[in-house]
């Protein structure tokens, strides 16, 4: 097997873009006001677009793709992006308006309630998608942007029209409030998964994803079908990497617990960088990396999300806070 652990001079002359492609959208948080009632605050949020900002705020080359609007939560949007260092001049801009996602908070656990009929983020179709830039070695797909068409085709196309020469990494996220025909989304989600090289699910993705089987029976038929490496994360259990010659588990990093929102998609921007930093963050080595490799990209994803999570909103770390 290659030798997989490189100078870090060597390692930085090598980075790739990363291109996040999924949605973006504010969050509407409770929140209130200096009267003492309570308001809905927005903060710039969705699955992909939070991971393309952890991985940002993590030092990494990375762009996102999106739909998104020239309004002023769309303006909103990309500044956040540009102040992350994310590129996002692949992002299809249009005058339609951004998705909103009312979020109701229960014990730090976020539940949503989604608005995105006629969205900028949802009517980007196959024909907006552009050329994949030589730059980019990884594309990031999952959230709600698979779930309502047109959006949710672009976004299956194009994952299977790069699948052969890109790592393909997916966080199908699932939100079933948000599901109108569960049978289709749920082979969407299979469909992509079977030419994904990294996937990503919680314990409540992987029930719904597959229900007919056991999660161990369903991890196995994913690698079997093509996939290097499964996540698996358990939240207050920690997180567990599954690949074709075992598992590699850590436990989760206590924290007083502020909200989940965003935890998930950083612990996805973590593990990415951390595979990057390491010089593994390449097709032909996923399927044979060392256990020290995949035990410390995990790790590193528990303290990313932990500091997440220990924060208000989708606040994921910088670089700095890593140490």
């Amino acid at each position: 097997m290659r030798q997989q652990y490189r100078s870090l001079e060597t390692i930085e002359s090598e980075l790739t873009m990363i291109l996040c492609c999924g949605e973006a959208l504010m969050d509407m948080l409770p929140d209130t006001n200096g009267a003492g009632e309570h308001v809905l605050r927005p903060v710039t949020g969705g699955s992909v677009f939070n991971t393309a900002i952890a991985l940002g705020r993590l030092e990494q080359s990375v762009g996102f793709l999106s739909g998104v609007s020239t309004d002023g939560f769309g303006r909103t949007l990309i500044a956040n992006l540009e102040e992350a260092s994310v590129d996002h001049s692949l992002c299809v801009r249009s005058g339609r308006p951004t998705t909103l996602a009312v979020v109701d908070l229960s014990d730090g656990n976020a539940t949503y309630t989604f608005y995105d009929d006629g969205s900028a983020g949802r009517m980007v179709e196959t024909t907006d998608m552009p050329d994949v830039p030589k730059s980019v070695s990884t594309l990031l797909f999952g959230g709600i942007s698979l779930i309502p068409e047109p959006c949710g085709s672009a976004y299956e196309n194009l994952l299977l029209e790069n699948a052969d020469d890109h790592i393909i990494y997916i966080d199908p996220n699932i939100r079933p409030n948000f599901i109108e025909n569960e049978d289709q989304h749920r082979a969407r989600v299979r469909r992509m998964i079977a030419r994904s090289d990294i996937v990503k699910v919680s314990d409540e993705d992987l029930s719904w994803i597959e229900p007919d089987c056991d999660h161990d029976k369903a991890i196995q038929k994913w690698l079997g079908e093509g996939a290097s490496i499964v996540l698996l994360s358990r939240g207050g259990d920690g997180s567990e990497t599954h690949l074709k010659s075992g598992v590699v588990k850590a436990d989760a990093i206590k924290i007083k617990v502020a909200d989940t929102v965003g935890a998930g998609d950083t612990f996805s921007a973590g593990f990415l960088a951390s595979l990057n930093q390491q010089g593994s963050l390449e097709k032909a080595v996923l399927g044979s990396l060392d256990e020290p490799i995949v035990q410390t990209a995990l790790l590193y994803a528990n303290r990313a999300a932990a500091i997440t999570a220990s924060r208000d909103g989708a606040n994921p770390p910088l670089l700095k806070d890593m140490v």
